[in-house]
């Protein structure tokens, strides 16, 4: 027994003569990838994906452990295509991690609000279709560009002005049903298509406006500001959650905070996000 121990006593030191620094920081570094993947697909489509990959990763082991060739011959047939299903199904989550790796300061080119004065012109549009039950839809860019969501609508390159938002969602119009996207203190277009949250927890009592303001915040950091046609209530979207009937107060404490300083997503992205009434 103490010669066992011996050995093993033996065996850990020459295990942490090797522990470099350079390998304390490997193993962090892969540690952060394996938690921000974690958090990205928990509570979506992806994180079902990903405990089936376990369940056959278990099959094949027990496949092996109990010498069942058939399935073990099966398995190993079809491993060598995960790598490509892997990218098919997890695209979205992947572009979602690259995305946030490219938010830190020193990769940053969006756009800011540099005047509090566009703010309110924001407010001003976003209070007068909540009294008058107009739709709208009005994306701000921060530091993840959106040029790829602007070249699929009307360039605008506009000043931001209250008039010209109602001119722009005004029932009827020629570029109501799309998107607005604000880049700095102008719009930069108009009438622009954007990603639909494919969330399924959202996809039964939300329309189409308030998936598109989801789907746009889950691929990016801008803040997506919505008006109900039916309702004439205000939600804000911000990293893939929405809060429903918030008041201008509130969405202006909010605008503030999206444009002035740098903000976390929520601890629980799994979790709803306080809901406050007007």
């Amino acid at each position: 027994m103490a010669v066992a121990m011996q050995r093993l006593v033996e065996q850990l030191a020459a295990s942490f003569s090797k522990f470099t620094p350079m390998a304390a920081l490997d193993v962090v570094l892969v540690a952060g990838f394996i938690y921000i993947f974690i958090i990205n697909i928990r509570g979506r489509r992806a994180a079902q994906i990903v405990s089936g990959m376990l369940i056959l990763l278990c099959a094949y082991l027990a496949s092996v452990w109990f010498r069942m060739e058939l399935l073990r011959t099966l398995l190993s047939t079809l491993a060598p295509y995960s790598a490509f299903a892997i990218i098919v199904m997890f695209q979205s989550e992947i572009r979602r991690v690259l995305a946030r790796i490219g938010r830190a300061r020193i990769f940053t080119f969006g756009g800011r609000l540099q005047r509090r004065e566009t703010a309110e012109e924001i407010l001003m549009a976003l209070s007068f279709f909540s009294q008058q039950s107009m739709g709208a839809l009005i994306v701000v860019e921060r530091d993840t560009g959106l040029k790829t969501f602007v070249e699929t609508g009307v360039n605008l390159d506009a000043r931001l002005s209250r008039d010209l938002l109602l001119s722009i969602f005004y029932p009827g119009g020629a570029l109501h049903d799309g998107a607005v996207i604000v880049q700095g203190e102008r719009i930069a277009a108009a009438a622009c298509f954007l990603p639909l949250s494919m969330n399924p927890a959202r996809l039964g009592h939300l329309g189409t406006r308030h998936r598109a303001a989801i789907g746009i915040t889950e691929e990016t950091d801008s803040l997506a500001l919505v008006v109900s046609e039916e309702t004439g209530k205000i939600s804000i979207c911000a990293f893939g959650e929405i809060q429903h009937g918030v008041s201008i107060e509130y969405v202006e404490e909010q605008l503030t905070k999206h444009l002035s300083q740098p903000l976390a997503p929520p601890i629980n992205e799994n979790s709803s996000m306080e809901i406050r009434r007007s």
